[in-house]
């Protein structure tokens, strides 16, 4: 039997089924529903197990020879419901999903409801769970979620904007440059989850007003820089794309650095011309600060130079990689700059753990609905489709941008590519598109949706953070969509941009 150490697989799995229970008798048992409302949740579970009839007879075989008579009957009485039901089903998720419904509810009853349908084996939804679990590059995810979390907790963010200020400050704009880089930095190992926004976004906020810049401004670039270091490695969303494209990883990181540095320049740019527009005046350059601030910020700064010499040297393993972050950004911010006291450091992991489970559990119930998505031969259909109805590949990467921008609204980028990569990538092949390209496409507009109009995910956060009406935001933020919808359009028709590091 094959063994986990010294557990049998068998039953190491256990933990999904008992994990889902757990949350279900979390949500029921939850402070904040109504002590009139808990009958609800009980329905839920007396119609899930309905409906997973299947499962549960397949479960009694391995108890008893024969389930009897009646259980068959009430099969086919829930394949028969399962069917008339599909499309009010599907009509309730989605309306809960713009209600506030948790994402992973809404995946998971998407993928639920598709088997039931065709009469499907549910048990393929926790098997593809637990296939993309025990992935070998999938510890990275979690181990680096960790280190950024680390990271926002501290006072790095402080040291970071001190140094940047200190380097760029004598510059028209150098301000901007710096909170775009600070904002690059973090998004880097937090992923485009919206850290970066409620960590640092009033710490910038505040420099930046303070040196001139309308608030205005300040709260659009801001925003806009809140997810615009997801092309620059090792970022988590590169990683995840790359495990489920089966492409290159260390290729994919490669494929993102110029078209990061452009979306960068872009944003500092527009902090430069803001600058000269408001004549703000520079920071004079001090050699004595410059030197200060490198020297209290040395181990912020060493931290990407070590993970990624470390990986593309092959001195390490992604896995690796991510295990030492951990290490090094503990023992940084805990035994050297003691931001963070040994006694809370556990609070502080503590406090990482919902994102990272609610990454984990997003990443596992989409891999479920991509199953069905593959199974059900929805990406030969659209292939076909695409083959007859398209021609040009440029009036496709029109489409493609439109599309993976409405996804990247509607959905987290990690499900987005769990369950829209494997739509895509075959469309990619019909037109000879590099996958490491259409890997930076899909990528970059997905980091473009968390800033589209009207329920992109940073433009909400934004609107917490800095305290201002969401009209207000929209409008604070377009001239910066528009600038990114610029740069997501030549990193899509200039391969070059993708391609130009990566090994032939």
């Amino acid at each position: 039997e094959a063994l986990i150490g010294i557990v049998p697989v068998r039953i190491a799995v256990l933990i999904i089924p008992v994990g889902y229970t757990v949350i279900a008798v979390r949500f029921i048992s939850d402070g904040k529903v109504r002590s009139e409302d808990r009958w609800m949740p009980a329905i839920g579970v007396l119609v899930g197990s309905f409906i997973a009839i299947n499962s549960i007879i397949n479960i009694m075989f391995f108890l008893v020879d024969d389930v009897g008579e009646f259980m068959w009957r009430l099969s086919d009485f829930a394949y028969l419901i399962a069917g008339a039901a599909k499309a009010p089903v599907l009509i309730i998720l989605l309306l809960s999903a713009g209600l506030g419904a948790p994402l992973f509810i809404v995946l998971g009853g998407l993928a639920v409801t598709f088997f039931s349908a065709v009469g499907g084996s549910f048990e393929v939804i926790p098997n593809e769970a637990y296939s993309m679990l025990i992935s070998p590059t999938m510890p990275a995810i979690p181990l680096f979620t960790l280190a950024g979390f680390v990271l926002s907790e501290s006072e790095s963010g402080k040291r970071l904007v001190q140094l940047f200020r200190a380097f760029f400050g004598w510059l028209p704009g150098g301000l901007a440059i710096a909170a775009v880089v600070v904002c690059a930095f973090f998004t880097t190992f937090t992923g485009a989850s919206g850290v970066t926004i409620l960590a640092l976004g009033a710490l910038l906020s505040y420099v930046l007003i303070e040196s001139g810049n309308r608030p205005g401004f300040t709260h659009g670039l801001l925003t806009g820089s809140g997810s615009i270091g997801l092309l620059f490695p090792p970022s988590l969303p590169i990683i995840l794309y790359g495990v489920t494209a089966q492409t290159n990883i260390k290729h994919m990181f490669l494929g993102g650095i110029i078209p990061g540095f452009v979306m960068v320049l872009a944003l500092a740019i527009m902090g430069v011309v803001s600058a000269v527009r408001g004549r703000i005046t520079p920071t004079p350059f001090r050699i004595t600060e410059a030197l200060h601030s490198v020297r209290i910020s040395i181990g912020e700064i060493l931290l990407p130079v070590i993970i990624l010499f470390g990986y593309f040297l092959g001195i390490m393993t992604l896995v690796e990689s991510s295990a030492v972050a951990v290490v090094y950004v503990i023992i940084l911010e805990v035994f050297v700059h003691r931001d963070i006291e040994p006694r809370n450091l556990m609070r502080v992991v503590l406090k990482s753990l919902p994102v990272i489970g609610g990454v984990l559990i997003i990443l596992t119930v989409a891999r479920g609905l991509s199953y069905y998505l593959v199974d059900a031969e929805i990406p030969m259909w659209l292939s076909a489709w695409v083959k007859t109805h398209i021609s040009s590949k440029y009036v496709f990467l029109i489409l493609l941008n439109l599309a993976l921008l409405i996804t990247g609204c509607l959905m987290d980028i990690f499900s987005a590519i769990v369950v829209v990569a494997p739509l895509v990538i075959p469309l990619g092949e019909i037109f000879g598109i590099d996958p490491v390209h259409l890997g930076i496409i899909f990528l970059a507009n997905l980091e473009l949706g968390y800033l589209t109009p009207p329920i992109g995910l940073n433009l909400f956060l934004a609107s917490y953070r800095f305290n201002q009406p969401l009209g207000t935001v929209y409008r604070d933020v377009l001239p910066f969509f528009f600038v990114l919808l610029g740069t997501v359009l030549v990193i899509t028709y200039i391969p070059w941009f993708s391609t130009a590091l990566v090994p032939g």
